[in-house]
């Protein structure tokens, strides 16, 4: 959806530039394209019918004001519309509740509901600073409680044991009794999904919706699923008093469509989106700024917040202090640069959040050949011995093959990263001294946001 619409939003800026009126004839001309957009996009048909209404009746005889062109004024308008479809900012989570606060988590199978559970512990966690339990009610299938065990753990949670030959219900209550005398914060429920909304599955998340009367029911759908996530939001809608949204797999190849239809079909607030398959790959949802990644003006916010997230401010830190000193930069500092770049989550994770034109000129850059390049230049490093690594004027012909045959690489390919080493290691001594601070000071750019480390 966000390539359709800023491709065809893009276009038409640029033929309604010089008009200085937004008129019947160029408005119905833009939202013939923006229609198209969504209703490829899978968007719902009521949802587009009331969308394009409503921007229709803001649009019309608006003046346009300074610099702007309709074009512009239009895709202002279309801006603030799909911000309002989507809900308006942030929703947070509700935990004002005796704990444990009970959270359900409901949807169906295939979603992500159990891999989102150990996000949503993992999250609550880091950033809430709670206890966490998690509790698979799905006795459906075995391999779900065990999936679960392994990604609490891996979230730093803690799992409550449950096995295929207990009732959901059953399950529930002792995990709320444990919760209670260990003082858990939170309690988060995983429950049974199907491949299809059925009877037996809306009957027993009902039953466990009574015994747990959860603060937060969330929904967790698939981004992917188009129109059929509007038909299971509204049949889980009619079964559950659903309290927010999760969408997961937005980082997929979706056309984005249940972003739109499903905070309008349910009434409920989008709370968070999975944006990678990880488990830090939860992101609060914010309307505003999903709006702007649609319309191909990217996250900035967003993007600040994850490179910030990435960088060891402690090592950014010994290595501004080593540079300074007048420490020579050797190859394991180098390797710590690559590092930092897999911790900011790669480099096509970064690009997905600049503006359309920034990344349509980034992209001319194969990122997928990138980031095998930084693994590569990874395990030629790893390949090195201590010694090697502290003084790289020892690496000659000898230990280059060797390095290579480690690495499984050409030995041009160890000459390659030894000549970049050579460029940055040049670059650090002309910043000793005050250079070094001054450069680290533009590139965090915001006084309490953590030093770029490259």
């Amino acid at each position: 959806m966000a390539s359709a619409l800023t491709d065809k939003l893009s276009r038409l800026v640029k033929e309604m530039r010089g008009q200085a009126r937004i008129t019947e004839t160029n408005v119905q001309d833009m939202l013939r394209e923006v229609r198209m957009a969504l209703l490829e996009a899978d968007v719902a048909l009521p949802v587009v019918r009331d969308f394009i209404a409503r921007v229709k009746e803001k649009a019309l005889g608006q003046e346009v004001m300074g610099s702007l062109s309709p074009g512009q004024a239009l895709v202002g308008i279309v801006n603030r519309e799909l911000s309002h479809t989507m809900g308006e900012g942030i929703s947070d989570i509700n935990l004002a509740a005796q704990p444990p606060a009970v959270i359900l988590m409901a949807g169906l199978q295939g979603a992500g509901k159990t891999t989102t559970t150990a996000k949503l512990a993992k999250h609550l966690i880091e950033k809430r600073k709670k206890k966490v339990l998690t509790a698979s009610g799905d006795v459906y299938r075995p391999a779900a409680i065990e999936q679960l065990r392994m990604v609490t753990q891996q979230a730093g949670a803690e799992w409550f044991p449950s096995t295929p030959e207990q009732k959901p219900v059953d399950i529930a209550r002792a995990a709320i009794d444990y919760a209670r005398k260990h003082f858990f914060d939170v309690l988060l429920v995983d429950t049974a999904g199907r491949l299809a909304i059925d009877e037996v599955l809306m009957r027993e998340i009902k039953e466990l919706h009574a015994a747990l009367d959860p603060v937060e029911t969330l929904f967790v759908v698939d981004a992917m699923q188009g129109q059929d996530a509007v038909n299971t939001a509204r049949a889980f809608k009619e079964a559950l008093p659903l309290t927010g949204i999760i969408l997961t797999k937005l980082d997929g190849d979706s056309r984005g469509g249940a972003a739109l239809s499903v905070r309008q079909i349910t009434g409920a607030p989008i709370k968070f989106a999975g944006t990678s398959e990880k488990l830090d790959g939860l992101e609060v949802f914010d309307a505003e700024r999903h709006a702007g990644r649609i319309l191909g003006m990217g996250d900035i916010v967003a993007l600040v917040e994850q490179v910030t997230a990435g960088v060891d401010v402690e090592a950014a830190q010994r290595l501004a202090a080593k540079v300074k000193s007048g420490a020579a930069f050797d190859l394991n500092d180098f390797l710590g640069q690559l590092q930092q770049m897999k911790q900011m989550g790669g480099l096509s994770s970064l690009l997905d959040k600049l503006p359309a034109q920034m990344a349509a000129k980034a992209g001319q850059v194969d990122m997928n050949k990138a980031e095998k390049d930084i693994k590569r230049k990874e395990g030629i490093i790893q390949s090195m011995t201590p010694l090697e690594r502290r003084k790289p004027d020892l690496i000659k012909a000898t230990r280059k093959r060797r390095i290579a045959a480690g690495a499984g690489v050409h030995v041009q390919e160890v000459n390659r990263l030894l000549n970049e080493f050579e460029q940055m290691q040049g670059m650090m001594k002309k910043m000793k001294g005050a250079g070094m601070m001054k450069m680290m000071k533009r590139m965090g750019g915001m006084k309490g946001m953590p030093k770029m480390p490259f």
